[in-house]
């Protein structure tokens, strides 16, 4: 396992995503727990993108929880019917927000957070075990680049 992530020193996101894959695919490979692979997974998309907050919202019971994340504070709990996270995890699609204060029923985890993305994650059975949820200080941070690199990251957890 390496302990060090290689990210190449461009602004091209596609670039940095398809460098990065396949390091993540070998931090994951062989480790089963899926707590652990998500909170490396968290730090690697951290320190390659340097995203404002990365993490999960783990289902457990009725709600999403907090799970694996990095960055500052964060909300503990989000009803499945609440914010993007909820939106994401009832749709089973990703959700991209160009600007947070214009999604109906955005929750305000932090002030700064001005533009996200959600990922579902799946399971083998294609059930949502989590959600990925990565949110920028800058409006119109994501774009579907993000997206489709995202979703084949969190597909790594679902092996």
């Amino acid at each position: 396992m390496s302990e060090t992530l290689w990210v190449p020193q461009t602004s091209e996101r596609k670039e940095i995503y398809e460098a990065i894959l396949p390091q993540v695919r070998s931090l994951l490979d062989g480790e089963k727990d899926r707590i652990a692979n998500m909170a490396n997974v968290a730090a690697a998309l951290k320190e390659a993108f340097g995203f404002f907050w990365v993490g999960f919202y783990v289902v457990k019971e009725d709600q999403l929880v907090l799970g694996p994340f990095q960055g500052p504070i964060a909300c503990t709990r989000i009803n499945f019917n609440r914010g993007v996270c909820g939106h994401c995890y009832t749709t089973g699609a990703t959700v991209i927000v160009p600007d947070v204060e214009a999604f109906p029923g955005h929750i305000a985890c932090s002030s700064a957070s001005k533009s996200e993305i959600v990922v579902p994650v799946f399971d083998t059975d294609q059930n949502i075990i989590a959600v990925l949820d990565v949110d920028s200080d800058t409006l119109n941070d994501f774009s579907e680049v993000d997206a489709e690199w995202l979703e084949k990251v969190v597909g790594l957890l679902s092996k």
